[in-house]
């Protein structure tokens, strides 16, 4: 069961207290940098993890100003659409509301998710997105993150390395993700969305001795559900 920290009490709450029942994720952006679109991509793993243990949820989305620049930076990071959270105040009868915010910024009623700042004053245009959304995940989103030529060619390195290594693996005979790395993958995400936690599984499958490919494959791919780095991007691509 996802836990997380929430900003009000510093105290561990679960992120869907009725089983199957209506969680809202409502993302409070105020403005349009690299941070608001941090703040998005918390949101859009909160909705991803709740998703993947069965729970519906109510993806939202509370800015007045640049809307669409936020729509479009947010969907270049492949996080998937929010409804306008302006008009949905009476709400649908959720079972838990939980609010990502800024670190110090607004302070919502419910339960609250901060998210440190980022360091870019804006965001790198010429940056592969998908590699700007690997170098944002690799923090945990209470620790602040520093955009620079070093952590985006880190980022680009690595998914360029695993995209390959998922291309490669898929060619060879499927086999089960053992149970021990599942439960790693999902304890990590479950722990207040640690996605280091995440990463750090996936950089032991990729070297593990012992491992089949396929279950090597099959792990990237289940992990990716989470992540949406698109690691199957390269299937097909002559070597």
């Amino acid at each position: 069961m996802l836990r997380i920290i929430d900003a009000r009490s510093g105290e561990p709450v679960d992120a869907a207290p009725a089983r199957r029942g209506l969680t809202r994720i409502e993302a409070h952006t105020e403005g349009f940098d690299v941070t608001a679109l941090r703040i998005l991509l918390v949101a859009d793993l909160l909705v991803r993890a709740l998703e993947l243990g069965g729970t519906p949820v109510w993806a939202l989305l509370d800015e007045e100003r640049r809307q669409a620049e936020l729509r479009a930076g947010a969907a270049a990071l492949g996080i998937r659409p929010f409804e306008d959270g302006r008009d949905a105040a009476s709400g649908l009868g959720e079972a838990q509301v939980i609010h990502v915010v800024r670190e110090s910024g607004a302070e919502p009623d419910g339960v609250r998710v901060a998210v440190a700042p980022v360091h870019s004053e804006a965001p790198p245009e010429e940056a592969d997105p998908a590699a700007l959304r690997l170098a944002l995940l690799s923090r945990r989103r209470s620790v602040p993150v520093r955009l620079d030529a070093a952590a985006l060619a880190e980022a680009h390195d690595t998914l360029a390395r695993w995209r390959g290594a998922v291309a490669g693996w898929a060619q060879r005979p499927s086999r089960p993700i053992p149970d021990e790395v599942k439960t790693e993958l999902r304890t990590a995400w479950e722990d207040d969305l640690d996605v280091p936690g995440v990463l750090g599984v996936l950089r032991w499958v990729e070297t593990a001795p012992d491992l089949p490919d396929g279950a090597r494959f099959e792990t990237y791919a289940y992990a990716d559900r989470l992540l949406g780095l698109d690691l199957t991007h390269d299937l097909g691509t002559p070597a």
